[in-house]
């Protein structure tokens, strides 16, 4: 059993040229003497045409795949996939599944190849759904889940299991596990619901429990860092398009028309960038990693004007984290918190909706008509669409492979297009947010024609915050680029 926090650290291993895993928790690593077995794929008649289908205990994955001819290899994560060697028969496996949060296409999808992958790559017959998020530990039934029962549940938006917001108490949860004896738990949600997933891990290992904790990282926002995306993301995007598309017919049928789309994105304006460069129909893209005013020279109420009498109609589409400091200076709200500890946001669709309207109703220089159009549940509760229905197989597949060979404490996620196991602390330690000095983010500024709203002193702090000067950019941008998007970002203003 742990005894002592310093058997929680990080592990982390060196080697030449600058090369350093961070490598995840493993049962042997706190229980001593644990047998082995033979990996049952290696019988399996689905396999047997698979070469070398056992991943070597020293693959790994680059965090980074852009470097100079002289830079060190860097950070790496061990490789996911399945072992020759597993750490549960099939016959004693009893696992869990539980999601937690808000919901996002994909869930169901996650939850079947779960139970699939366990019961046909490892014949395990034992698999329970905890209803209704970490408070169905301890406070209702559990589901039994079986191959038949999950059969066509991804066709189906939403979670079969249920889902909710906090209700996490450690002790309570680790006692259930324990009491029902439970050996591998497999967590789907966001970054709180990771937290909580890390804090239940300490507490299985603090009692000596062989038990797996695995996280599978759900966000439709794609907020999650170190990952390449989160399932449900293009799914949201795609669906997204419905709504651009709606507000751009409405706009444009009509004179001086001007559509507003609310999309998701309390932190990070991912949905909302790349729905608005997928679409083309869109005129200004506002998101909560780029601030913006609303009045005076170079404002949003300048910009407006002049896109409404060039065009005759525009396109706004807003992430519902955007300018939440002048929504709360405008109504003096008070700040409050959901029940994941999640600020609760003010609809910033309906107030900059509101604020244009009355703008323009005070210049009365033109008569606008505003259509306001907020999708954002619709969005949430569709099925997944075929590429995300095949990345949620590849990550439930993969934490499979992770927990019956002894990993815990980590998530499945996909690095670089390689799928990999991550320790719980790098998924935890930020949120992935737009970086507004990349080229992404440059290509929508192209794509809208939208001013940055961001002096040249602004932009030089958000350098100097994003990328540490020992470091490469993001997307390879060099110091001359930089020079360059610098001077296009002021010619601009």
């Amino acid at each position: 059993m742990a005894s002592s926090t310093e058997n929680f650290k990080p592990k982390i291993v060196n080697g030449p040229a600058g090369y350093v895993l961070q490598d995840v928790p493993h049962l042997s690593d706190y229980i001593p003497d644990l047998p082995t077995y033979c990996n049952p794929l290696q019988d399996n008649p689905a396999y047997s045409v698979v070469k070398q289908y056992f991943v070597h205990v020293d693959d790994t994955v680059p965090q980074k795949i852009v470097v100079h001819k002289n830079s060190p290899r860097g950070i790496h994560f061990r490789r996911a996939g399945p072992r020759q060697k597993v750490y549960f028969e099939s016959d004693e496996v009893h696992a869990c599944i539980v999601t937690c949060g808000g919901l996002c296409p994909g869930l169901n999808t996650v939850i079947r190849e779960i139970v699939c992958g366990l019961y046909h790559m490892y014949g395990v017959k034992k698999v329970l759904g905890i209803d209704g998020g970490y408070r169905g530990f301890y406070a209702k039934n559990t589901i039994p889940l079986t191959p038949k029962v999950v059969n066509d549940i991804h066709k189906r938006g939403g979670t079969v299991l249920g889902t909710s917001r906090g209700g996490h108490d450690t002790a309570k949860i680790v006692d259930s596990i324990q009491d029902r004896g439970i050996n591998q738990v497999y967590i789907i949600g966001g970054d709180g619901t990771l937290k909580g997933a890390s804090v239940i891990y300490e507490e299985v290992r603090k009692r000596g429990l062989k038990v797996a904790v695995v996280g599978i990282p759900k966000t439709i926002d794609n907020d999650i860092p170190v990952i390449d995306r989160s399932f449900g993301f293009d799914t949201a995007v795609e669906e997204a398009q419905r709504a651009i598309n709606a507000a751009h017919v409405e706009a444009e049928s009509i004179e001086n028309g001007i559509g507003v789309v609310k999309l998701m994105g309390r932190y990070s304006g991912f949905i909302a960038m790349y729905a608005t460069l997928a679409s083309r129909d869109v005129e200004c893209c506002l998101i909560p990693e780029s601030p913006f005013y609303l009045e005076g020279e170079g404002g949003l109420f300048e910009y407006i004007e002049k896109r409404v009498k060039e065009d005759g109609h525009m396109v706004i589409v807003i992430a519902e984290g955007a300018g939440q400091d002048l929504v709360s200076e405008s109504t003096s709200s008070m700040s409050q918190q959901d029940a994941s500890g999640n600020k609760a946001l003010q609809d910033v669709g309906l107030w900059i909706s509101q604020k244009i309207k009355d703008h323009f109703s005070k210049q009365k220089k033109m008569v606008i008509n505003l259509k306001y159009i907020d999708p954002t549940y619709m969005i949430r509760a569709i099925r997944s669409n075929a590429s995300d229905n095949v990345y949620c197989t590849l990550l439930a597949q993969s934490a499979v492979h992770g927990a019956m060979a002894g990993y815990t404490g980590y998530t499945s996620g996909l690095v670089n297009g390689r799928q990999t196991y991550i320790p719980f602390y790098r998924i935890n330690e930020k949120q992935n947010k737009v970086v507004i000095t990349d080229r992404m983010w440059a290509r929508l500024l192209s794509s809208t024609n939208q001013p940055s709203f961001l002096s040249l002193k602004d932009v030089i702090e958000d350098k100097k915050e994003e990328v540490p000067q020992t470091q490469l950019l993001e997307d390879d941008i060099s110091c001359d680029e930089n020079l360059e998007v610098n001077k296009e970002i002021s010619y601009s203003m």
